[in-house]
């Protein structure tokens, strides 16, 4: 009687019950290393993030999908303000499933790397944290491994992964009191992206997705288009330098690969160059624009198209304009270089275009203009040289006498280029009269000792090589300033002449009754006689 009691007693079900009603064992994870947060790309650590059981009755696409929707699950858990990722996990390594699963298998991963954490917040969400990491560093693996043709499906997920963590929204910090003055931006401490160490793997990504073989241009243009290519451009104004670096590299790979991007990457940028010159003067990736545009600029074929030159003259040149110039001057110096040693004729432009921006106030812009301008006349040919020498000498002696030591001392740099040298030998009958009374006053009371050596070297250059046209120069200048002198003493004495008549006048009318004091207009002729000797 008391079994047939106890058999009608409900029994507690086992363990292994309740996992085969759940659809058998489930996967065992292994604890996420938190510790260690190195953003070095490529390496991965064994044990971290992986699978350390996985049953052979459940099919790799059966647990990536109710993976998929655990991460759906974190996401809406999320959004609804709680904090805990607890359905976050990590799938399957590539070597753990079939070639014939592995594709979906980084389907799947990409998806699971389309959610953005917070980092802002160092010690949130740690775990979830690395998994994401690992993953990434996965998927890089596999994007540089490929031994096949990307299919359609998996170039659309990888550039929607790639857009869900770049493409964000960041506030880069006001440049207008760093600028002024000529302010050194290398001195500044740059503002570091926090998610740096996932975004540093999704840009490897991207690039290595863009310059693998195994990427087809034709298929991939569908989702590497026009507006990716936009939201690209618009990341250069990050405060990150190390993200810059990154999109100037990839942006160049993206130039090389896509052809039929071309024209629209550089009108693109050029509209940038438009925004910064004339509207904002804030973009922090000039530099690495103009870096990406050199290489471009040196692979133009001859003879150049008009709109090359056009972007010479509208674009390139007006970047002298901005205050900061010196934050990319030397990629723009290195623009302007490739456009006259491609077309010399161009020299003529370039220099006309300098001299429109030369600098009047700013020491260190004025420096950096004679540095660029050297770099051209290497570079320029005599024809050229003879139409634009009359408006540049007459700039380089007012920098010989600048009393800023740098500019006058960079001035007379330009004699130790043998090629520009020999330009200004061969045009001395034009340039020493030009030139010739700026050298005379350096010699005779330039403060800086090493300019009025420099001075002194550069007038027994055209002393020795001419010395009649140097004895000409010499006696015009005698006679200029003894016209000066004239000119100087004639003003004072008419200046005295003014102030005794105006003393006798006065005194003259302090003498009068008050009642007789009325005021006295002269005619012009009457004071051309008091002015006039």
């Amino acid at each position: 009687m008391l079994k047939q009691i106890l058999s009608k007693l409900p029994r507690k079900s086992s363990k292994t019950a309740e996992n085969r009603e759940h659809g058998g064992h489930r996967a065992i994870y292994s604890n996420v290393s938190t510790g260690s947060r190195s953003s070095d790309v490529g390496t991965t650590k064994a044990g971290n993030s992986t699978i350390t059981s996985l049953p052979s009755s459940n099919s790799v696409s059966d647990l990536g999908q109710k993976h998929i929707n655990r991460v759906h699950l974190g996401a809406n858990l999320k959004q609804n303000g709680n904090s805990g990722f607890s359905a976050y996990e990590a799938l399957p390594e590539f070597r753990e499933v079939p070639n014939s699963e592995k594709q979906n298998l980084f389907i799947k991963k990409l998806h699971l790397c389309c959610f953005v954490f917070d980092c802002t917040d160092p010690t949130k969400n740690l775990k979830e944290k690395e998994i994401k990491r690992q993953t990434l560093l996965e998927l890089l693996d596999y994007v540089t491994s490929a031994n096949g043709k990307f299919q359609e499906t998996v170039m659309q997920e990888a550039i929607k992964m790639v857009s869900a963590n770049l493409f964000r929204a960041f506030n880069p910090q006001p440049r207008e009191n760093k600028v002024i003055n000529g302010f050194d931006m290398e001195e500044e401490e740059p503002s570091m992206d926090p998610a740096w160490p996932h975004l540093q793997i999704v840009y490897e990504f991207l690039l290595r997705f863009v310059a693998s073989p195994e990427t087809d241009a034709k298929l991939a243009k569908r989702y590497i288009d026009q507006s990716f290519i936009l939201k690209l451009l618009d990341l250069f104004d990050t405060d990150d330098p190390r993200q810059r670096e990154y999109l100037k590299t990839t942006l160049h790979r993206i130039y090389g690969k896509f052809m039929v991007h071309r024209p629209f990457i550089r009108k693109a940028i050029n509209n940038i160059f438009f925004q910064f010159i004339f509207e904002t003067e804030k973009q922090n990736g000039i530099a690495e624009l103009l870096e990406i545009l050199g290489s471009i600029i040196n692979g133009f074929a001859l003879p150049l198209k008009e709109e090359h030159e056009v972007f010479l003259v509208r674009a390139l040149i007006p970047l002298h304009k901005p205050r900061c110039l010196a934050m990319y001057h030397l990629p723009l110096s290195y623009c302007i270089t490739q456009f006259v040693e491609k077309d010399c004729k161009l020299a003529d432009t370039v220099i006309r275009g300098l001299l429109k921006y030369w600098p009047i106030t700013n020491s260190s812009k004025e420096v950096m203009f004679l540095n660029e301008l050297d770099e051209v006349l290497e570079a320029t040919q005599q024809p050229e040289f003879q139409r634009f020498m009359v408006p540049l000498f007459r700039q380089i002696a007012r920098c010989l006498n600048s009393s800023h030591f740098q500019v006058a001392e960079r001035a007379l740099f330009l004699w130790n280029n043998d090629h520009i040298e020999n330009l200004i030998t061969q045009n001395r009958t034009v340039i020493l009269p030009i030139i010739f009374p700026a050298l005379e006053i350096n010699a005779r009371n330039h403060w800086n000792q090493a300019v009025h050596n420099l001075t002194m070297n550069v007038r027994k250059i055209f002393h020795d090589l001419d010395p009649e046209l140097f004895k000409e120069c010499l006696l015009k200048l005698e006679e200029d300033e003894s016209k000066e002198d004239k000119i100087k003493a004639k003003r004072a004495a008419t200046w005295s002449r003014l102030e005794n008549f105006a003393a006798q006048k006065t005194a003259s009318d302090e003498a009068l009754p008050v009642s007789c004091k009325e005021p006295r207009t002269y005619s012009v002729s009457e004071f051309h006689m008091i002015v006039l000797p």
